[in-house]
């Protein structure tokens, strides 16, 4: 983050600015929240095969001077990445199998999900496409033709999932576009949008793109992702207020991630606090096997025991689904 702006003032910028603005240091990310590099696990070889990217939005949901800091965990790189698990490989859910072309993947029935783009605001550790060949297989304009003739062409297609990257990094004219094309097809009834823009860098929950999403025609379902109640801020809850009040879907999923949010009251309380502004918690997935990733894994027996515990605590409304993701499997199972 470049020191020329203070804290205060960062705030007061659009969103294109404070995206250039992000942590892209481990030292300076350590600095701002008062750590010493010397006590951290942190490994510049990891970070070199999958670059620290993190806005100061979401670093200042970060409690200063704790290392374990639940935020921080999700996007600091450590030498647990460099290790080799067992079972874990570069395209855990088979998404270059699922891909019927450059940025086009028809994995289960009725749905496609466009890769819009390779970019996010934000790098998260446990990510399940950190290892993703972007550069051979994302949606360019090229290819958008290609894409929009496809889905035409299979009338069983009823809803397209606008993924990446972070599609909510394009620009509301170049978003506004596809939306028009796609709300063009006659049988498509619903434009499922994944982000975590709107948790990460809630600048960008502009009125431009509020109105962008109202325009369309059909359907728009906004799945924002949060793993912990700390991310929900005051910026995040009014960007959500906005959506909220002009009618937009808004669910959330969570990565179940060990030393984030396996255990039952940090579950709990990230459930609340969505509901509590307008957000459906909607999946719990248990982590994707990238790697990478290892040292984040919750095992499949510990993750239904929280889950039963928890339904104990919430009402059914407040429950997300518990599910993983099985290449060739033709949905999420449900645990």
């Amino acid at each position: 983050m470049p020191e020329h702006h203070p804290v205060a003032s960062h705030f007061t910028l659009n969103w294109q600015q404070q995206l250039s603005d992000a942590f892209t240091s481990i030292e300076d990310l350590c600095r701002y929240l008062g750590l010493n590099t010397d006590d951290l696990p942190i490994s510049k070889a990891a970070s070199k095969q999958f670059a620290m990217r993190v806005p100061l939005s979401f670093a200042a949901s970060m409690e200063k001077g704790n290392p374990d800091d639940p935020l921080l965990r999700q996007v600091l790189p450590i030498e647990d990445e460099l290790i080799d698990y067992a079972d874990f490989n570069l395209d855990p859910v088979g998404d270059i199998k699922a891909a019927v072309q450059p940025g086009l993947l028809h994995k289960y029935y009725g749905r496609v999900l466009l890769i819009n783009t390779g970019s996010c605001a934000i790098n998260c550790r446990y990510c399940f496409r950190r290892n993703f060949p972007y550069t051979e297989l994302q949606l360019g304009k090229q290819q958008e033709s290609g894409a929009i003739e496809y889905i035409k062409s299979d009338l069983t297609i009823s809803e397209v999932i606008l993924s990446g990257g972070d599609p909510l990094l394009l620009s509301d004219s170049r978003l506004a576009q596809l939306i028009q094309r796609l709300e063009a097809i006659n049988h498509i009834k619903r434009i499922r949008i994944h982000s975590r823009l709107p948790i990460v860098l809630p600048a960008r929950v502009t009125e431009g793109l509020v109105n962008t999403l109202v325009r369309c025609r059909k359907q728009i379902v906004l799945v924002v992702h949060a793993n912990h109640a700390n991310e929900i801020n005051e910026r995040v809850k009014a960007g959500f207020n906005r959506l909220k009040n002009k009618g937009i879907t808004l669910l959330n999923q969570s990565v179940l991630l060990k030393g984030v949010n396996d255990d039952v009251s940090t579950l709990c309380e990230l459930s609340e606090q969505l509901f509590a502004n307008g957000v459906i918690p909607y999946y719990l997935h248990l982590l994707d096997k990238a790697t990478g990733t290892g040292h984040f894994e919750v095992s499949e027996t510990k993750a239904i025991s929280l889950m039963e515990e928890t339904q104990n605590h919430l009402p059914g409304y407040l429950v997300p689904k518990l599910v993983k993701e099985v290449t060739g499997m033709r949905s999420k199972q449900t645990l």
